[in-house]
């Protein structure tokens, strides 16, 4: 198949929004991806992906001829064709960012459950421009030792200044101003509580990580993909849902600062948990759902939080140790669920990662007969089609909230509540 020249430029309308970031458009019969372009505009697209056979192109709108009312001036100069490719909304208002993501999980619960549904996208409590919010950050490091953002779909680093959506912690550890030899790349951490973490990752043995302030921890991974301590600690303590979290260096933690309660206050509203009951929280981590739902269950009920990175599920010991009535298993979900039939489940909650939860758990979840059913999502598309499968197995989809976690960027958390497809509606 012939490729389509670097030089190709065509004009067209774009009349939708795709998953991933990009407007959708039509040029002779052929769907084309448009990245930095809006519904409603007609633009000048440059496009870089796709072969004369190719059922669709991708492309860079690289002129905006008709723009559109929601488009605003990016707040990063980095944001833009051809440059970094971490933020895909910038050049929308975050009013409209917010329609955009709306739509497109609507168009993903139709197109893969048949579920036809009305979504809003919730703004964080506080949340005024979008930007300073990420509370994680992991850089490339190129070949002249610059940490710096990968373009999209690209392994190419883009050296920068600042980023944007970087939370004020990270950007003050000016990891883009420091020379990173021999590195591959630099995660740069910020917790609740105001401490800062930086990981390397070595590319050659035998290297040092550069000066940094004497607060900052330092680690490095090894060539095992290990984590050791260089300097100071080797977790962050995080505040929420009133309590104190310790999260192990490189361990999961939400990276949106109001994440972490608005998450847990959509979980207790979806699924209600009632004294006495039996839940469980699935892809547990460091353990934020099974301390919702033990605050529900009270002593006299129980809540097993299964998760299968050991190092997550070692956090959540410690964090939750305290609860009495939470126990703790440590290993795939399915095969943990597959295993334990004797693990019943009046409330279930799960927080599976991008890939989904898939064929295997629901059915496990399924069989046990929940109540309820809370879904925490961070892909709509695996959202959808695993909402597709609860309906085999006789549930259907009650509630659903989503929220703007991830401004600038195409991503979105829903948090869906599941419930027995018999049970009347409210």
């Amino acid at each position: 198949m012939a490729v389509v020249p670097a030089a190709v430029e065509i004009i067209v309308d774009v009349t939708g929004v795709g998953h991933g970031g990009f407007g959708i458009a039509r040029h002779d019969g052929r769907v084309v991806f448009v990245r930095h372009a809006l519904p409603g505009e007609r633009v000048r697209a440059h496009v870089t992906e796709g072969t004369e056979d190719s059922r669709y192109w991708r492309a860079d709108a690289v002129e905006i001829l008709t723009p559109s009312a929601d488009r605003v001036e990016p707040p990063c100069p980095y944001a833009g064709p051809g440059k970094c490719g971490g933020c895909d909304w910038q050049h929308a208002s975050l009013p409209a960012q917010r329609r955009l993501k709306a739509d497109v999980i609507a168009e993903q619960l139709w197109r893969l459950a048949g579920i036809e549904w009305d979504v809003e996208v919730e703004p964080v409590p506080d949340e005024h421009d979008g930007l300073g919010w990420r509370t994680r950050m992991t850089y490339a490091v190129d070949e002249e030792d610059r940490a710096g953002l990968r373009r999209h779909r690209s392994h190419d680093v883009v050296p920068i200044d600042e980023c944007a959506i970087a939370h004020p912690g990270i950007r003050s550890l000016q990891i883009e101003q420091r020379p990173w030899p021999g590195m591959e790349s630099v995660q740069a951490a910020v917790s609740g509580t105001g401490e800062r973490l930086v990981i390397a990752e070595p590319g050659q043995r035998d290297v040092d990580v550069p000066e940094l302030p004497a607060d900052v921890s330092v680690a490095m991974t090894d060539e095992h993909g290990k984590i050791r301590t260089v300097e100071g600690h080797a977790e962050l303590t995080e505040t929420a849902w009133g309590r104190t979290w310790q999260v192990s260096a490189g361990g999961f933690w939400q990276v949106h600062p109001g994440a972490a309660d608005l998450l847990g206050e959509a979980v207790a509203q979806a699924v209600r948990p009632r004294p006495g009951e039996r839940a469980l929280d699935l892809y547990s981590g460091a353990g934020l759902f099974a301390a919702v739902l033990a605050d529900g269950v009270g002593h006299d009920g129980s809540v097993v939080a299964i998760e299968g990175d050991r190092r997550a599920a070692a956090d959540a010991r410690n964090n939750l140790a305290d609860l009495e009535q939470v126990t703790f298993r440590t290993g795939p979900v399915d095969r943990v669920l597959g295993k334990e039939d004797e693990l019943g489940a009046d409330v279930v909650v799960l927080d599976p990662p991008r890939a989904g939860a898939k064929l295997n758990v629901v059915h496990e979840i399924a069989r046990r007969h929940p109540r309820a059913i809370a879904y925490v999502a961070c892909d709509p598309a695996a959202l959808g089609r695993d909402l597709a499968t609860f309906a085999t197995a006789g549930y259907r989809l009650s509630g659903l909230r989503a929220f703007d976690l991830f401004p600038m960027t195409h991503h979105v958390e829903c948090v869906a509540t599941i419930v027995p497809a018999d049970e009347p509606a409210t």
